[in-house]
């Protein structure tokens, strides 16, 4: 039986900072990120793929409420919709590709998918989530006295909007996930899913959230008991003393020395502290299963143990 994987892409598998925030530059990014994937398609592993939409979500925002006058604001949970709907597709038409090249014949489709959140989630009040564009220190303010905006500082790379980031508890479409699995690769999940209350009538509703996908990749892997968490992102190795003269990579990182760099601070909220804690609570629950954080051009050589952070139970 072929071993299952979740992999979660970081914002830099989807769009470069070098280039325009564009649908094309986009796509661009998003053909080299799928010979990745389908790399590791043929190592005979069964995928599934979650993806972040931190910048393309704060885009749509901020596009539908800038053309207010002229056409109705849509709500955060439909912008969320919207942005699950148009990176897939990219995922879909570039994956294909890419297999296709291979002679790799599986279906690639894309599940608009709810994940339930709790109403009273402390998130709500303390906003952590950057979304959007980067502005410079003068920008921010104004949006802050203009907008009522949250702006925070993002890890040395200027200053972002940030939103409430309720932790996954459920996602809505879960069976179909699993249904569809076995013959297919699923993207699902987006943005960590689109985030929603669950009514006492059953019925859901919407909230102006963003989930962090890599909690909602862990659920997901949690839910199709995947055999790795693989969560890629910008650099090779987890590190502790970021950017300092002493930083250093880590190969493993066990739940106790987790524990004492995220109590010392080591990594950046909205950043890399997601990343570990997700895989962690992977690997707290799974103890025989691994939890891989590396960069997308790393991908392969990781799952050979050949580099990357393999955040381990002990």
């Amino acid at each position: 039986m072929s071993e299952k994987i979740v992999i979660a892409l970081g914002g830099n598998a989807l769009q470069s900072g070098k280039s325009e925030a564009t649908a094309e530059a986009q796509l661009k990014v998003v053909r080299k990120t799928c010979e990745y994937i389908a790399d590791i398609s043929c190592m005979g592993y069964e995928i599934g793929i979650v993806h972040g939409n931190g910048p393309q979500v704060g885009r749509i925002l901020l596009a539908s409420e800038t053309a207010k006058d002229v056409t109705p604001a849509m709500p955060f949970d439909v912008c969320g919709a919207m942005s699950q709907g148009y990176i897939g597709y990219h995922i879909q038409q570039a994956l294909k590709y890419a297999l296709n090249k291979r002679n790799r014949n599986i279906p690639v489709l894309t599940i608009e998918t709810q994940t339930v959140v709790e109403k009273n989630d402390p998130a709500f009040k303390h906003p952590t989530k950057p979304i959007g564009p980067f502005y410079s220190e003068e920008e921010a303010k104004e949006l802050e006295k203009t907008k009522g905006y949250t702006m925070v500082e993002d890890a040395g790379r200027g200053y972002r909007r940030v939103v409430a980031s309720p932790l996954p508890r459920k996602i809505v479409e879960i069976e179909a996930v699993k249904t569809l699995w076995p013959t297919s690769i699923v993207i699902s999940t987006g943005g960590g899913g689109i985030p929603v209350i669950e009514n006492r009538n059953g019925t859901y509703s919407g909230v102006a959230a963003v989930i962090d996908k890599d909690f909602g990749a862990e659920l997901l892997a949690e839910e199709v008991g995947a055999d790795y968490l693989m969560i890629l992102t910008e650099v090779e190795k987890v590190a502790i003393n970021f950017g300092k003269p002493d930083q250093q990579d880590l190969s493993t990182l066990t739940l106790e020395d987790a524990d004492k760099y995220i109590e010392e601070g080591q990594f950046a909220p909205g950043s890399m502290l997601p990343k570990v804690e997700a895989a962690m609570k992977f690997v707290r629950g799974y103890p025989n299963k691994k939890a891989i954080i590396t960069s997308l051009d790393c991908a392969v050589d990781a799952l050979a143990g050949k580099t990357g952070t393999i955040v381990s139970f002990a």
